[in-house]
């Protein structure tokens, strides 16, 4: 069965949280899971990140439970699409919120197979057999200086510019969003997370955190992001994960942040 938690924390340095995350098991049986990560400026950002993940979770509502992957697919994309009139629609409306946007990843799930929908630099990742893959790419500024090999790896990490996106919801009338699919196995965890985590927690220690299977799915995610608090939370921190376990005849837990 699936099991699904996710946490959110302002961090140690900001006083607003303007992520957003959601997750939770559908009516019709689908599961879904998102982060949004708001920018532009005190409040602006978690305006966005709020109305994108509202707009999402309502249009994936009326799903209907006898959809294909494909169908899925397309259902997906037409709600970040919508979310993206809708927080460019808000932005255009109010002076206050002139230029706030929004980064998204928003992973649908049916049984086994899912869809990935992504905006921005926030990040999705599948654990598995302790071993972890990153699913995203980032539309940011550093990951293009690193595709065209004109900045290392290392110089990525500690590049002055690393927030800055090619890319976001919201910011301008239409926008292309990166979709892909995915199949989970027994035992796979789906994180999907800020970069509030991914920026300041390594991949050694997600391996670490989330393959230590005496914790409960909670405890990992309260874990991940306690390990970046440590890390000095300088940014608002989230992750959702996601685990296809066995089936124990529990239900799918959901838990706000």
């Amino acid at each position: 069965m699936i099991r699904t938690v996710h946490v959110s924390d302002v961090g140690l340095v900001r006083s607003v949280n303007e992520d957003t995350a959601w997750t939770q098991q559908l009516a019709h049986g689908l599961t879904l899971g998102i982060v949004a990560d708001g920018m532009g400026g005190h409040q602006a950002g978690d305006v966005a990140s709020k109305l994108a993940v509202e707009t999402i979770v309502n249009d994936l509502s009326e799903i209907s439970n006898d959809v294909s992957l494909q169908e899925c697919e397309i259902a997906l994309k037409e709600a970040i699409i919508h979310a993206n009139e809708v927080v460019y629609r808000r932005a255009q409306q109010y002076e206050e919120y002139r230029n706030m946007g929004t980064t998204v990843v928003a992973a649908l799930l049916k049984g086994q197979g899912g869809i990935i929908g992504h905006i921005g630099d926030s990040r999705a990742y599948l654990y598995r057999q302790e071993k972890i893959e990153q699913l995203t790419e980032d539309h940011s500024l550093v990951n293009m200086l690193l595709k065209n090999k004109q900045i290392s790896a290392e110089e990525a990490s500690v590049h002055p510019r690393r927030n800055v996106l090619t890319r976001a919801l919201g910011t301008d009338k239409e926008v292309i969003v990166d979709m892909d699919y995915i199949t989970l196995e027994l035992g796979d965890t789906l994180v999907i997370c800020s970069d509030g985590l991914s920026n300041f927690v390594t991949t050694e220690q997600m391996i670490d955190t989330l393959g230590n299977t005496l914790l409960s799915l909670q405890s990992r995610a309260d874990t991940l992001l306690q390990l970046a608090l440590e890390a000095g939370g300088e940014d608002n921190i989230t992750v959702v994960l996601v685990e296809l376990g066995e089936d124990t005849g529990s239900s799918t837990k959901e838990l706000k942040a």
